[in-house]
């Protein structure tokens, strides 16, 4: 069993950055493919950014290419999205979750466990 907590959420202008964190409790965090998701209002939750377990590869959506990146630190039980350049549209809720599998797959369906979500907002 695997909890995880979100945090660095917030309201900030176009073209800024923030850093999103995500800490597991539970010893078996560094078995998991860890990933962020998004969900804006009125929209599905879609694949941001994806990590296997030792981070040796990464997986982006194209939005958020060359923007944001995805890292993890397994002596911390913590994963992070530096999001950089942020956009009107990058504002949603955004969630980690964690995959048993070695596949870093962006269906949401496929992910095991889920933090509560922390809120980004990015003014125009």
């Amino acid at each position: 069993q695997v909890q995880l907590v979100e945090s660095g959420g917030g309201l900030v202008q176009a073209g800024g950055s923030l850093r999103l964190s995500c800490a597991a409790s539970g010893r078996t965090f560094s078995r998991y493919t860890m990933g962020w998701f998004r969900q804006a209002p009125g929209k599905e939750r879609e694949f941001v950014a994806g990590i296997s377990w030792n981070g040796g590869r990464t997986a982006y959506r194209d939005s958020v290419k060359d923007r944001f990146t995805i890292s993890r630190d397994n002596a911390k039980s913590t994963v992070y999205l530096q999001m950089n350049s942020l956009k009107p549209e990058d504002t949603a809720v955004y969630y980690c979750a964690g995959d048993m599998s070695a596949l870093i797959r962006r269906a949401p369906a496929n992910y095991d466990y889920w933090g509560q979500g922390t809120q980004v907002t990015v003014s125009s």
